[in-house]
Protein backbone atom coordinates (compact mmCIF):
# COMPACT_ATOMS: atom_id res chain seq x y z
CA UNK A 1 0.00 0.00 0.00
CA UNK A 2 1.26 3.72 -0.70
CA UNK A 3 0.30 6.91 0.54
CA UNK A 4 0.87 9.85 0.07
CA UNK A 5 -0.56 12.32 2.99
CA UNK A 6 0.49 15.60 4.42
CA UNK A 7 -1.40 17.32 7.92
CA UNK A 8 0.59 20.28 9.11
CA UNK A 9 -0.81 23.32 11.34
CA UNK A 10 1.19 26.35 11.60
CA UNK A 11 1.68 30.17 10.71
CA UNK A 12 1.67 31.47 7.11
CA UNK A 13 5.31 32.93 6.46
CA UNK A 14 3.82 35.96 3.99
CA UNK A 15 1.29 37.51 2.15
CA UNK A 16 -0.80 34.62 -0.47
CA UNK A 17 0.25 35.23 -4.16
CA UNK A 18 -3.01 34.66 -6.49
CA UNK A 19 -2.80 33.73 -9.99
CA UNK A 20 -6.15 33.54 -12.39
CA UNK A 21 -5.42 31.77 -15.76
CA UNK A 22 -7.28 31.98 -18.64
CA UNK A 23 -8.31 28.72 -18.13
CA UNK A 24 -10.53 29.67 -15.76
CA UNK A 25 -8.35 28.14 -12.82
CA UNK A 26 -7.24 29.96 -10.12
CA UNK A 27 -3.62 29.15 -7.96
CA UNK A 28 -2.88 30.63 -4.66
CA UNK A 29 1.00 30.07 -3.65
CA UNK A 30 2.08 30.93 0.11
CA UNK A 31 4.91 29.63 3.24
CA UNK A 32 4.18 28.12 5.78
CA UNK A 33 6.13 27.93 9.39
CA UNK A 34 5.72 24.37 11.26
CA UNK A 35 7.70 24.10 14.52
CA UNK A 36 9.33 20.31 15.18
CA UNK A 37 10.05 19.79 18.90
CA UNK A 38 13.77 18.48 19.43
CA UNK A 39 15.15 17.76 22.62
CA UNK A 40 17.27 20.72 23.03
CA UNK A 41 15.00 23.52 21.21
CA UNK A 42 12.16 23.99 18.74
CA UNK A 43 13.06 24.32 14.91
CA UNK A 44 11.10 25.79 12.46
CA UNK A 45 10.56 23.81 9.01
CA UNK A 46 9.32 26.02 6.01
CA UNK A 47 7.04 24.18 3.09
CA UNK A 48 5.81 25.51 -0.04
CA UNK A 49 2.17 25.37 -0.62
CA UNK A 50 0.01 25.32 -3.65
CA UNK A 51 -3.69 25.66 -3.45
CA UNK A 52 -6.51 25.58 -6.42
CA UNK A 53 -9.90 26.53 -7.22
CA UNK A 54 -12.28 27.78 -4.40
CA UNK A 55 -9.74 26.68 -1.62
CA UNK A 56 -7.41 29.16 -3.80
CA UNK A 57 -10.06 31.82 -3.51
CA UNK A 58 -10.60 31.95 0.15
CA UNK A 59 -6.89 31.37 1.26
CA UNK A 60 -6.55 34.96 -1.09
CA UNK A 61 -9.36 36.59 0.98
CA UNK A 62 -8.98 35.32 4.36
CA UNK A 63 -5.17 34.52 4.64
CA UNK A 64 -2.66 36.55 5.32
CA UNK A 65 1.26 36.43 6.41
CA UNK A 66 0.97 34.91 10.75
CA UNK A 67 -2.37 33.10 10.27
CA UNK A 68 -2.56 29.99 11.37
CA UNK A 69 -4.11 27.83 9.82
CA UNK A 70 -3.93 23.75 9.13
CA UNK A 71 -3.80 22.01 5.98
CA UNK A 72 -4.04 18.36 4.44
CA UNK A 73 -2.41 17.40 1.12
CA UNK A 74 -0.16 15.44 -0.51
CA UNK A 75 3.19 15.82 -1.37
CA UNK A 76 4.85 16.60 -5.05
CA UNK A 77 8.17 17.00 -6.45
CA UNK A 78 8.90 19.71 -8.49
CA UNK A 79 11.21 19.31 -11.18
CA UNK A 80 12.98 22.32 -13.51
CA UNK A 81 16.61 23.24 -15.26
CA UNK A 82 18.41 26.25 -13.52
CA UNK A 83 18.58 29.29 -16.04
CA UNK A 84 22.08 30.13 -15.09
CA UNK A 85 23.91 26.56 -14.72
CA UNK A 86 21.31 24.52 -16.74
CA UNK A 87 21.21 21.98 -14.22
CA UNK A 88 18.17 19.78 -13.51
CA UNK A 89 16.65 21.16 -9.55
CA UNK A 90 13.63 20.09 -7.59
CA UNK A 91 11.90 21.37 -4.59
CA UNK A 92 9.03 19.44 -2.43
CA UNK A 93 5.55 21.43 -2.55
CA UNK A 94 2.85 20.59 -0.35
CA UNK A 95 -0.39 20.57 -3.23
CA UNK A 96 -3.36 21.34 -0.26
CA UNK A 97 -6.60 19.54 -0.75
CA UNK A 98 -8.54 21.01 2.44
CA UNK A 99 -7.13 24.22 4.09
CA UNK A 100 -8.95 24.77 7.66
CA UNK A 101 -8.94 28.38 9.43
CA UNK A 102 -7.20 27.64 12.43
CA UNK A 103 -7.05 31.93 14.40
CA UNK A 104 -10.15 33.65 15.60
CA UNK A 105 -12.17 36.15 14.17
CA UNK A 106 -9.69 38.82 15.34
CA UNK A 107 -6.17 37.03 13.74
CA UNK A 108 -8.43 37.42 10.55
CA UNK A 109 -9.23 41.83 11.17
CA UNK A 110 -12.35 41.99 9.12
CA UNK A 111 -12.66 38.72 7.56
CA UNK A 112 -16.12 37.27 8.02
CA UNK A 113 -14.74 33.72 8.32
CA UNK A 114 -13.39 32.77 11.43
CA UNK A 115 -12.17 29.19 10.42
CA UNK A 116 -12.46 25.54 11.63
CA UNK A 117 -14.12 24.33 8.70
CA UNK A 118 -13.19 22.20 5.51
CA UNK A 119 -13.02 25.06 2.41
CA UNK A 120 -13.02 22.68 -0.27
Amino acid sequence: MNINSVHLVGRVGGTPEIKYFESGSVLCTLTMAVNRRSKNNDQTDWFSLKIWGNTAKIAADYVKKGSLIGIQGSLEIESWNDRSTGNERSSPVVKVERLDLLGSKRDNEGGDYSGGGDMT
